[in-house]
């Protein structure tokens, strides 16, 4: 047995933001991909991912009883299936913002809801925030409390423009320019970052006024100047947007930066070689860059193994 796969996620824009409504984009990223899976002779890992998955059945069982009406799930095939060793067999690094248990909640619910809203029928914003809300509370499980964005982006394979909270639609980016210098890429920061803790500081942080008004007139404006601008194709826009975005949270995400990082994160702002921003919750996994100069921000981040998402 081996079913569908499914693909980590980028959130290019709106981490933290798209909780105070601002605008957000998720990209699918293919290179990293999961699937659920059965072995004759299983790996230590694949016994790991099987135990986890006993819980998250049981949890999936009490959703059922809690949301009459919202979701419902062929759960004697799922504990059968679990109970013959059933695991998720993935590629996507745990802890690093880009969405291990959204690909893990998007193959159960297209395997096991029953009713399910699929993929090829047309999707109204309506079917979107539906499956929005199914997919925040089958991943809460593994987070604590989930927008529900990472396993729609896996489940759809879409990018996903967020207007707010209540307002997603499917949208289309602009084609890559294979021949471009400019690029997003991929920083490794070397250390795993946990979402609960990052999402628990930053609730901590929005009791203070000043903290609020900053997210509000600096952190959510120039998120959403960015997110209009990766999509209108305004890249001169897109940068000076950058250089504001990438500072704002160097000054008031520290927390969620990891320390060997600050120094980097300066730089890049200093020389304009690149600019970095959080993917995903921060704390650590991923650091999300931007370069008008690929050659340029790999000399300068020359000790750093950067992976390139999308060419400009």
């Amino acid at each position: 047995m081996k079913g569908p796969l499914f693909y980590s996620k980028i959130l290019l824009f709106g981490e933290y933001g798209i909780i105070k409504d601002s605008k957000g984009l998720s990209i699918p990223y293919n290179f990293f991909k999961g699937a659920l899976k059965k072995d004759k002779n299983p790996s230590e890992m694949a016994k790991k991912s099987n135990e986890s998955l006993k819980g998250f059945a049981k949890y999936l069982k009490n959703i059922e009883k809690q949301e009459k009406g919202l979701v419902s799930f062929d759960m004697e095939t799922l504990e059968k299936d679990i109970a013959n060793g059933m695991y998720f067999d993935s590629s996507i690094p745990q802890g690093y913002g880009i969405g291990s248990s959204g690909a893990l909640v998007a193959a159960i619910y297209d395997r096991y809801a029953n009713d399910k809203i699929t993929i090829l029928e047309n999707l109204t914003r309506d079917k979107l925030l539906t499956l929005k809300k199914i997919f925040g509370k089958m991943e809460s499980f593994f987070h604590g409390k989930s927008s529900g964005l990472d396993p729609l982006n896996s489940y759809l394979s879409l990018p996903i423009l967020i207007n707010s909270q209540d307002n997603i639609e499917s949208t289309s980016i602009p084609s890559q320019n294979t021949n471009g210098k400019g690029a997003v890429f991929l920083l490794d920061s070397g250390v795993t970052g946990e979402t609960a803790p990052m999402v628990q500081i930053f609730m901590e942080k929005m009791k203070q006024e000043g903290f609020r008004n900053m997210i509000k007139n600096q952190f959510v404006k120039h998120t959403d100047a960015c997110v209009e601008d990766f999509l209108n194709g305004n890249v001169k826009s897109l940068f000076g947007n950058l250089k504001q975005l990438s500072h704002v949270v160097l000054d008031h995400f520290k927390p969620m930066i990891p320390a060997k990082f600050h120094q980097l994160w300066q730089q890049g702002i200093e020389t304009n070689d690149y600019y970095l921003k959080l993917c995903g919750s921060g704390g650590g996994g991923y650091i999300l860059g931007f370069t008008e100069d690929l050659e340029k921000a790999k000399k300068a981040l020359k000790d750093y193994n950067l992976e390139v998402v999308y060419n400009f």
